[in-house]
C-alpha cells in the first residue's frame, strides 16, 4: 500500500515540481503585498504591457522593414543606371536581369514609362512587356509617388508579391516608375517564430489602408484578426497606438499600431488577451485572491519551462542573427550573446569568428579582383598606345614613298594595326574585361576605316545592321580583324550595278540562333567588275580568322552582289552566378517554403 502511495506521488521528485513548490513558498510575502497595491500594480502593468507589445510588434516587423527599405533603396539607386540605359533597352534590360540574378530577394526589376509599355525589366521577354492592365500600374497612376502594394498575382512571376514603386524623374519631369517585386513568402518569413501561434498575429498595411501581408493560416483569415468595423486607413489618425476592440471573429483582441516604414508601411500587431498578458491582471480586479494565484501559476510555468525558454530565448536570437547575415546583412560580425548559458555561448562566439572570417576574406577577393582589373586594362591601354604609334610611323613612311602599290601595301598594313588599336581600345574601355561588345566595335573599325579610305562627296553608300553581341575577347578580336579584311576588300571591288545609281556596301551581324551568330560583308558589282579568286593576303588572313573562329566562311556572287557570309558559334562571355538560394533557419523545418 505505501508502495503504491510512493509511486503515485513519485512525480514529486521531479525537478519542476520543486522548483515549483520552493517559488510558490518565496512569492507568499510578495501575494501579500499585491493584495494591498493591487489596483495600482495592475494599471502600471497594463501600461508597461502595452509598451511591450509596441516593442514586439515593432521588433517583428523589422526584418520585412529592412527588405523593404532596401527595396527602396535598391530602386533609388537603379534610377541612375536606368537613366543612363533608356535609349538601349537591350542594356537596360541586361542590367535589370543582372540585378535580379546577383539578388536572392526580388523576382522582378523593371522600369516602367507612364505609357505602360516596359522594355527595360528582367522578364527576358523578346517582346516589350504591357503593364497597362496590371494592377501595380493603375496603383501608381492613381496617385504618382512612392508606394509600396501587395499584388495577388505578380503579371511575370505569377505568384502573389509585393511591389515597390520608386518614380523616376529626369530633372523635374517624372518618366514612369522603377518596380521590384519581393515574393509574400519572403517577407512573412522575417516574421519573429512567436507570432502566428497561441494567438498572436501581425498584419502589414500601407499608407491606404491596403493590405499588404499577414501572418494567417487555413484555419484563421485576415478578418479574424483585425479589428471589426474599422478601416485599417483611420488607425493612423488615432491618438492612441494601443486598444483593444472585437475583432472579426467576435473575440476581444488588443491590438497595437506602429510605422514601419514612416507615410508608406504600418505594422498591426493583433494579440488575444492570453499571448497579451493582461487577462490575469484584469481578474485582480474582482478579487484580492487574484494576484496570488497568477504568481503562483507563473511559479509553476516556471519552475518546468524555465530551461526550455532559456535555451530557446537564446536559440531565437542567434537564429535571428544567422538569417540576418544570410539575406546580406553584413557590415559587421553579429554580436556574442554574452548572456547566455556556456554552451549557447560558445556556439554564438563560434558563428562570430566565422563571419567576421567570412568578411575579411569577401574583402580581400574584392580589393584582388578590383587590383587584378586596374592592371589588365593598363595593359589593354599600353598595347593601343603602341599600336597607335606604330599606325603613326606607318603614316609618316607612306608619305615619303612615291610608289603607289608600296603606299597601298603600306596603307593596308596601317589599317590593320589601326583596327587592333580600336580592339584594345574597346577592350580597357570595357566594363568587364572577360566580354566585349563586339557590335560596337565593328561599328567602330568601319566608320574609322570609311573615315579614311572613302573621299568626301563619293557616291558609295555604306549600310550597317549590327546586333549586340556579346563576345569573349578570344572571339571578339579574330572576328573584327576578318570583318576588317571582309569590309576592306567590299570597299575595293564595290561597283555600280545595273539598275542602281550607286555602289553600296553592307555590313550584317545578328544572333540567328540562341549560341549561333553569321557575319555577312556584301558589295554590289558593276557591269565591268572583276574580282580576285582570293589568292592575296587578305584573302588568307580571313581564312586563318575563320579557322580560329571555328566557323565556316563562303563566298560567291549572289545577283549583283558579292557576299561573304561567315556562320560561327557564340562562346559564353561569362558565366553569371546561378541564383543563389539563401535558405533561412525556418527552411529546416518540412513543409517550409521561401
Amino acid at each position: 500500500m505505501f508502495r503504491r502511495i510512493s509511486d503515485r506521488l513519485d512525480f514529486t521528485r521531479k525537478l519542476g515540481f520543486r522548483l515549483g513548490a520552493l517559488l510558490s513558498v518565496a512569492i507568499l510575502p510578495l501575494g501579500l503585498i499585491s493584495l494591498i497595491q493591487n489596483f495600482n500594480l495592475v494599471a502600471e502593468a497594463e501600461r508597461g504591457v502595452e509598451i511591450a507589445l509596441l516593442g514586439r510588434t515593432a521588433s517583428t516587423a523589422a526584418g520585412e522593414r529592412a527588405l523593404l527599405q532596401s527595396a527602396l533603396g535598391s530602386a533609388d539607386a537603379l534610377g541612375p543606371a536606368v537613366l543612363e540605359a533608356l535609349d538601349r533597352p537591350e542594356v537596360c534590360s541586361d542590367l535589370m536581369r543582372n540585378f535580379i540574378e546577383r539578388s536572392a530577394t526580388y523576382v522582378f526589376a523593371g522600369f516602367v514609362p507612364l505609357d505602360g509599355i516596359s522594355t527595360c525589366n528582367s522578364a527576358g521577354l523578346a517582346e516589350p512587356l504591357d503593364l497597362r492592365g496590371s494592377e501595380g500600374f493603375r496603383t501608381f497612376m492613381s496617385q504618382p509617388g512612392v508606394r509600396i502594394t501587395a499584388i495577388d498575382r505578380g503579371t511575370v512571376s505569377r505568384r502573389p508579391v509585393v511591389l515597390v514603386m520608386q518614380p523616376l524623374y529626369r530633372d523635374s519631369r517624372m518618366l514612369g516608375y522603377i518596380g521590384l517585386s519581393l515574393t509574400n513568402e519572403l517577407l512573412r518569413s522575417t516574421h519573429n517564430i512567436s507570432f502566428g501561434s497561441d494567438g498572436a498575429r501581425i498584419v502589414t498595411f500601407n499608407q491606404q489602408g491596403e493590405i499588404l501581408t499577414s501572418d494567417t493560416d487555413a484555419q484563421t483569415s485576415v478578418q479574424d484578426i483585425l479589428p471589426q468595423n474599422v478601416e485599417l486607413v483611420s488607425l493612423l489618425s488615432r491618438t492612441e497606438t494601443t486598444f483593444r476592440a472585437r475583432a472579426g471573429n467576435g473575440q476581444m483582441r488588443m491590438f497595437t499600431v506602429v510605422p514601419a516604414i514612416p507615410g508608406l508601411v504600418y505594422a498591426l500587431g493583433s494579440w488575444s488577451p492570453k499571448t497579451a498578458g493582461v487577462g490575469l491582471f484584469q481578474l485582480s480586479r474582482f478579487g484580492a485572491v487574484t494576484i496570488p494565484m497568477a504568481l503562483w501559476l507563473v511559479s509553476l510555468a516556471v519552475a518546468y519551462f524555465a530551461v526550455f525558454r532559456m535555451v530557446l530565448r537564446h536559440i531565437t536570437v542567434l537564429r535571428s542573427q544567422m538569417r540576418r547575415f544570410a539575406i546580406g546583412n553584413r557590415t559587421e560580425p553579429p554580436p556574442v550573446l554574452t548572456d547566455a548559458p556556456t554552451e549557447i555561448c560558445d556556439v554564438s562566439q563560434t558563428f562570430h569568428n566565422m563571419a567576421r572570417i567570412l568578411i575579411r576574406d569577401e574583402e580581400a577577393m574584392e580589393e584582388a579582383v578590383a587590383e587584378k582589373t586596374v592592371l589588365l586594362k593598363e595593359v589593354h591601354h599600353r598595347v593601343k598606345n603602341n599600336l597607335q604609334l606604330i599606325a603613326s610611323i606607318i603614316n609618316m613612311q607612306s608619305r615619303v614613298i612615291d610608289d603607289p602599290d608600296a603606299k597601298r601595301v603600306l596603307r593596308s598594313v596601317q589599317d590593320r594595326v589601326a583596327a587592333l588599336a580600336t580592339i584594345y581600345r574597346n577592350l580597357y574601355q570595357a566594363e568587364h574585361l572577360d566580354a566585349v561588345e563586339a557590335g560596337r566595335l565593328i561599328c567602330d573599325i568601319i566608320g574609322q576605316m570609311v573615315n579614311a579610305s572613302v573621299e568626301p562627296g563619293s557616291p558609295l553608300r555604306i549600310d550597317t545592321r549590327i546586333e549586340t553581341l556579346i563576345l569573349l575577347p578570344d572571339q571578339a578580336v579574330p572576328l573584327s580583324l576578318l570583318a576588317t579584311e571582309a569590309f576592306t576588300n567590299a570597299l575595293k571591288y564595290a561597283g555600280t550595278a545595273p539598275g542602281e545609281d550607286a555602289p553600296w556596301v553592307r555590313v550584317d551581324l545578328a544572333a540567328v540562333a540562341p549560341g549561333k551568330a553569321v557575319l555577312e560583308v556584301a558589295n554590289s558589282i558593276g557591269q565591268d567588275s572583276s574580282r580576285s579568286e582570293g589568292t592575296g593576303l587578305g584573302s588568307q588572313l580571313i581564312e586563318a580568322f575563320t579557322t580560329q573562329l571555328e566557323g565556316e566562311a563562303s563566298a560567291g556572287v549572289e545577283g549583283n552582289s558579292f557576299v561573304l557570309r561567315l556562320h560561327f558559334a557564340i562562346e559564353r562571355a561569362s558565366t553569371l552566378a546561378e541564383g543563389r538560394n539563401v535558405v533561412l533557419t525556418s527552411a529546416a523545418r518540412p513543409g517550409a517554403r521561401h
